[in-house]
């Protein structure tokens, strides 16, 4: 118990700074949650980086295991607490499905859309046109 309350102190003072949801109507319990996300993602970007630098791995690899693996980790430790905690399981399944969806929808998704409004922004360019317009004329 030592050992995990001292690994979690960092944890539990950053995430104390979240307000609770009484004030402005819960939107500033929502903003600071946000941020805190925010710099749970930044730390956990770094060491991912500099593991993957540390063992030769391309930015590619580890972006697919370590990344991925932590962003799927706590979804299988909650499906598994509401698992046991119910008779049927049926949130936890729900849990299963919802955050695949979200993490395949918003993770594909999101930068696609980005993607494409920037480059009918821009227009195409002289580089665009040599990496994409191959062969087609």
């Amino acid at each position: 118990d030592y050992i995990n309350h001292f690994l979690a102190v960092p944890w539990k003072v950053l995430f104390a700074f979240v307000p609770p949801t009484d004030y402005c109507g819960g939107w500033l319990c929502f903003g600071c949650s946000l941020f805190a996300i925010g710099v749970v993602t930044m730390v956990i970007n770094d060491l991912a980086s500099l593991l993957g630098c540390v063992l030769c791995l391309p930015a590619e690899v580890t972006a697919i295991t370590f990344v991925a693996v932590g962003t799927s980790l706590p979804d299988t430790f909650a499906s598994m607490s509401a698992a046991k905690g119910e008779q049927y399981a049926d949130s936890s399944i729900g849990n299963v499905t919802g955050s695949n969806s979200v993490n395949v929808f918003l993770g594909l998704g999101l930068p696609w859309m980005i993607a494409s409004f920037a480059w009918a922004g821009t227009g195409e360019s002289i580089r665009w046109q040599s990496k994409y317009q191959f062969g087609l004329s």
